[in-house]
């Protein structure tokens, strides 16, 4: 046993190859979240849904990914980071053959619903290992930036890869095609990740396990669900309540455990309260916006899914680029500078894509935003990455980086919620292209607006640790926790 000062202190001469691995899993899970857009007509029609039950390919997977992302994050913590990773990779590979295998929508569902549970305990799982095996410092920006381009590019990759595999395969290999995947990150794992978890006796909370993870799948819930059922609506209203009243139920379980799930004073760090705002915004901006260019560019401009996927290839390359360069900026000039010039970015981007045209074109409407948007994904995504974990002690890497993959996710369907609402209000019950360009128009200003808000939050709360405490920004935390070979 060797503490993770150690480590930090020791380089692990394998370090560079474990990154290899968790970036792989972090680009399957995102890939997995959007990568079914494309393929729910094929889906649909093979499996006879009813009419509007076949959302629930898309919402089953993020309602048990959002809601389960602090618990996983956490057991991860107390339980040993190594071993929930290959306990969320072996469940992902067989939720993922189920998925393949569905004969019938519930079943799909199902599987999708064990899916996003398995994606819970990964993602957050991944991150803390990698923050927990690179020291705090321009080494693990470095990586940072990696992950945060992989992560980036799996998200828009999803649109890239759906309709062409749905159209030469099947939809069924979308899912299939993580199955070698998973059994890479199994096989190598053992070889590559080094086992970590909180030193000394450990207890676990589950009042405080089973209080946030209602409260987060109420929800998401009343979220994917209101652009269906009215914002207002008593089913709306009553879901949100419920998720106040449990989370209020959380709070004071946590304020009176002697072993929290969730340490509250992690909470009284600006820097990791302004980083997951920003991420949180940043979700709602980057799933917005793609599921509106894609409407508006298979509904209005009458592409195909194959036709459009390989036109996101310009936004893809973009935001990977613009993540190796952005932890270099970070380094040297600091998370808020960043993360407020990418949310300018994003802001340009959106408002471009607000000139939309019934009768546009790939190269005149949608190509220059996609070439602003992506440098503002790339940045955005690995300075609030780095903002959210810098500073955290190593006991709590994993409720750390639960709460980053958190924050992003929860954005995400926000921004889908919200952004679908808006475009239907102004469109109505009208389908012309006429219409239905109008409410996407509406709904990239809000976007926009959102895009604001990030950057007026990446300017007055992310702050440097120096700021928050005199020490200088960049110091390691000292680490508490025991790690393994």
């Amino acid at each position: 046993m060797i503490s993770d000062a150690a480590v930090g202190s020791t380089p692990d001469p394998r370090r560079w190859k474990a990154l290899a691995l968790l970036c792989t899993a972090m680009f399957v899970v995102n890939l997995d979240a959007q990568i079914v857009l494309l393929a729910i007509p094929s889906i649909e029609r093979d499996l006879e849904f009813s009419a509007g039950s076949e959302q629930w390919v898309l919402s089953a997977y993020l309602l048990t990914f959002g809601g389960f992302l602090m618990l996983g994050g956490r057991a991860a913590d107390l339980l040993g980071r190594r071993r929930m990773f290959f306990i969320g990779t072996s469940l992902f590979l067989i939720s993922s053959l189920l998925c393949g295998l569905a004969w019938t929508g519930a079943v799909l569902i199902g599987a999708r619903t064990l899916q996003g549970a398995s994606a819970a305990m990964m993602a957050p799982t991944a991150l803390s290992i990698l923050v927990t095996t690179f020291q705090e410092g321009s080494e693990r920006n470095k990586a940072l930036g990696v992950w945060s381009g992989v992560a980036g590019f799996g998200a828009t990759a999803a649109l890239l890869v759906g309709g062409p595999v749905t159209d030469l395969l099947g939809w069924e290999w979308i899912f299939y095609l993580n199955i070698p995947i998973a059994l890479a990150l199994l096989g190598f794992g053992p070889i590559l990740l080094r086992e970590s978890r909180i030193e000394g006796p450990r207890s676990f909370d589950f009042a405080g396990a089973a209080s946030i993870t209602i409260a987060m799948v109420l929800l998401v819930y009343a979220v994917v669900e209101a652009p269906t059922v009215g914002w207002i609506s008593l089913q709306t209203l009553g879901l949100l309540v419920g998720a106040a009243v449990v989370f209020a139920v959380f709070l004071t379980v946590e304020s009176r455990s002697p072993a929290p799930l969730v340490p509250l004073r992690i909470f009284k760090s600006g820097i990791l309260v302004g980083g997951n705002t920003v991420m949180l915004l940043l979700g709602m901006i980057g799933f917005g916006m793609g599921l509106l260019v894609s409407l508006y560019a298979q509904q209005v401009l009458g592409y195909s899914a194959l036709l459009f996927g390989l036109g996101m290839a310009a936004m893809t390359v973009m935001t990977v680029v613009a993540s190796a360069a952005g932890q270099a900026f970070v380094t040297r000039i600091g998370f808020r500078p960043v993360a407020a010039a990418s949310m300018a970015l994003l802001g340009v981007g959106c408002l471009l894509l607000s000139r939309i045209s019934p009768t546009g074109s790939y190269l005149g409407d949608i190509l220059l935003p996609l070439l602003i948007f992506g440098p503002g994904l790339g940045g955005c995504y690995v300075a609030a990455t780095i903002a959210s974990q810098t500073g955290v002690a190593a006991q709590e890497a994993g409720l750390a980086s639960g709460i980053n993959t958190a924050s992003f996710q929860i954005g995400g369907a926000l921004g889908v919620a919200i952004c679908s609402t808006v475009a239907l209000a102004v469109t109505g019950s009208a389908t012309d292209k006429v219409a239905l360009t109008e409410g996407y128009q509406s709904a990239f200003i809000a976007c926009v607006a959102f895009a604001v808000i990030g950057m007026l939050f990446a300017i007055f709360l992310v702050r440097p640790p120096r700021e928050e405490t005199g020490s200088p920004a960049g110091t390691p935390t000292p680490a508490l926790a025991q790690a393994t070979d």
